[in-house]
Formats: C-alpha cells, structure tokens, sequence
C-alpha cells in the first residue's frame, strides 16, 4: 500500500511543492495539505494518514503543540518536522512532543522523500546538524540539578513520562493511577514549573535536568 502523508504549512509555495513531489512519487499519496493545524484531529479523522510533514511557526496552534495534541490521540502517526529552525530549543521541544524526525526546510526534495519512507519504516530522520546536536545535548554529563520547584516523587515520575512522550493513557498505565489522576498532577506539574503546556514543561525539565535519563 502506499504511504499516506499529510502536509501542514503555512507557505503556500512550499505546501504546493511538496504536494506535486509526493503525488509524482510511486508509492506515495497525499491525504491532505493544509495551511495550520487549528482543526488538525477534524483532518486527522477525515483524511487518516501515514506520516505528516509539520512547519513549527504557523498561526494559531504551532507545530510543536499540534505534535503533542496528535501523538496524544494517534500515537500510530509518525510526525516529521519539516522547518526553518535549526536552534537546540526547537529541536528538543518538537522530539519530546512526539515527532520522530527533524529536518531543515534546505533539505533536497530526494532525501525528504527518503525521509518519509525512513520514517515511516520505524526510524528517526534527521539532517547530519541535527543530528549532531541532539548527540552532543545528550553526551554531556547529567547531573540532576536540586529540585527547587518541590515537586513530588510522584509528579517527577509523571514529568518523566512526559520527557519520554508517553500519552495521558500511557502514564496511567505506567504510573498504576487513573487518567482523572494522571491530569491532576499535570496540571500540578505546570503550576510549580510556571508553564502553560506539555512542550514547555518537557523542554523546562530537559534544560534544568529536571528527571533522570531524558531519551
């Protein structure tokens, strides 16, 4: 069967490009192409599909949280960044909301292609800069720094599944305690870190090294 992917962009040059290179390309269908990801789960049940190829800067919901919100209602699709920014920041946000590759926006149409197929083969495409990066984040000596934001045991166990990219669902089967539970430590987690969503309290945790072994 071919592989479905859908495309979320804001550029309308690029999100036509890359709708003509996909549909050109055997083995290859195009579910969807869209300019944002404000109604992204409404596309998402309409067009069912593969693989996606996510901008990160679009109006309303970015790409990094439109990650987040997917991964956490269809961990089967595979989210590949397709974007501008090559900064650490942006790099460890989208990986940690769920995207399983990240790649540059000079990338060639050929290895994009490649990537897709990588991807959707159960691997983690990313160009060799990114790459490079993400090595040299996690070769570092990690000290885990003191907890300042007195977080408890059990809300650092929560924030660790977090980093990991668990699901609401996979935290409460993991962590032995109900989705109503699961929630209200979150919501616990984002009050003490001073964050408004699951990508700045995984991205907080990361930098601060706030839980034990981030991959």
């Amino acid at each position: 069967m071919d592989i479905r992917v859908s495309v979320f962009d804001d550029n309308n040059a690029l999100r036509d490009g890359l709708f003509y290179l996909i549909s050109a390309t055997p083995g290859f269908t195009v579910s969807g192409v869209y300019p944002d990801c404000n109604n992204v789960l409404e596309h998402l049940r309409n067009d069912p599909t593969d693989v996606i190829l996510m901008d990160i800067d679009m109006p309303g919901l970015n790409g990094i949280e439109a990650t987040a919100l997917i991964k956490s209602h269809h961990p089967e699709i595979n989210v590949l960044i397709l974007t501008s920014y090559d900064d650490s920041v942006k790099i460890f946000d989208a990986l940690q909301s769920g995207a399983t590759g990240y790649l540059l926006k000079k990338t060639t149409p050929a290895k994009i292609m490649e990537a897709i197929t990588e991807v959707s083969q159960g691997g983690a495409p990313m160009n060799a800069s990114i790459a490079r990066r993400v090595l040299e984040f996690f070769s570092e000596k990690k000290n885990i720094v003191e907890n300042g934001y007195d977080l408890s045991s059990r809300e650092k166990d929560v924030l660790g599944c977090l980093v990991k990219g668990d699901s609401y669902k996979m935290i409460a089967a993991n962590c032995f305690i109900s989705m109503g539970t699961v929630c209200t430590h979150i919501s616990n987690i984002y009050k003490k870190l001073h964050v408004n969503s699951k990508s700045e309290a995984v991205a907080k945790a990361i930098r601060e090294h706030l839980v034990n072994d981030t991959m």
